[in-house]
């Protein structure tokens, strides 16, 4: 089996298990967070199941972008796990709503909070959480899809810890007020994350230079490559969240052959890992003699 049948079946796996775990304990947050009445417990119940539902979608993207590309997606559907990052993050915002509602209306009217509850369940998140995000953290360096999967399920252990210690007070103080306030803390934590996966999603999704790539240094190496004169026309984005393409001009007034081509290539592979290069080689700017698509 190849690596790369290995790193898809790998992460398959992984998205298989993250979200069987995360499902099942979403149900067990929200059977707790009634019976104890706690809105940080509900909160971090909201949150895991938008997560869940986050990780159905990356897992479905993942899945699509491997697909062999035929008929008119010329691509294939490797666009498809920059739209899951963009949708995952809408999810996000809508579960911050509804978090923010009931912990406005448990500040305006405090109801008992049952604390040691409250602390054994989400002890359990803490565990959960940090086994899921184990699952990705090999290969979240690489693909923004994965990234987004291993950073949501280690600020999941971050948020149930934060709810161990809401419990933990509330047995020590007695003060029911700090249930809701842990809410709002969950929420300034969820925005703070969903905000930069929002902004880097839809910049991939408006084709521009992803976020990992200085386009200056790109051009630069092309303009000082080996017997080339000048680089022009250079355009730099996203083909999916790990892949990136790049078309560009080269002036090169000896000629370049397949060997010049390939050599050009490798360099954009092994400096910026654009593994997608379309270039275009002119003996003369604007006097187009070869166009070769890689």
């Amino acid at each position: 089996m190849s690596q790369s049948h290995h790193q898809y079946f790998a992460h398959g796996r992984a998205f298989a298990i993250g979200i069987a775990l995360n499902l099942a304990f979403v149900g067990v947050e929200v059977f707790y967070g009634l019976i104890a009445n706690s809105s940080a417990l509900l909160a971090d119940a909201g949150h895991n199941a938008s997560d869940v539902l986050g990780l159905f979608f990356a897992w479905g993207a993942f899945r699509l972008a491997n697909m062999t590309p035929r008929g008119k997606y010329t691509y294939g559907w490797q666009r498809s796990t920059i739209l899951s990052s963009i949708l995952n993050a809408v999810l996000l915002f809508i579960a911050v709503f509804f978090i923010a509602k009931d912990a406005i209306m448990k500040l305006q009217e405090p109801q008992p909070v049952a604390g040691t509850s409250v602390m054994i369940v989400a002890g359990i998140g803490v565990v959960i959480n940090t086994i899921t995000a184990l699952l990705f953290m090999k290969d979240q360096k690489h693909d923004l899809n994965i990234k987004g999967a291993f950073l949501h399920m280690a600020a999941d252990a971050g948020v149930s810890l934060g709810v161990v210690v809401a419990g933990l007070l509330i047995n020590i103080t007695g003060h029911q007020w700090i249930d809701p306030a842990v809410s709002f803390v969950i929420i300034a934590v969820v925005l703070w994350g969903t905000w930069g996966l929002f902004v880097d999603s839809v910049n991939l999704a408006l084709d521009a230079v992803p976020k990992n790539i200085n386009i200056e240094e790109v051009r630069d190496a092309l303009n000082n490559y080996p017997g080339v004169q000048d680089a022009h026309d250079l355009h730099v984005w996203a083909l999916s969240t790990n892949r990136t393409a790049i078309s560009v001009h080269l002036v090169v007034p000896g000629g370049g052959g397949d060997r010049f081509l390939a050599d050009v290539q490798k360099m954009l592979k092994d400096e910026f890992n654009i593994s997608h290069a379309t270039v275009q080689i002119e003996k003369e700017k604007n006097n187009q003699i070869e166009c070769n698509h890689r």
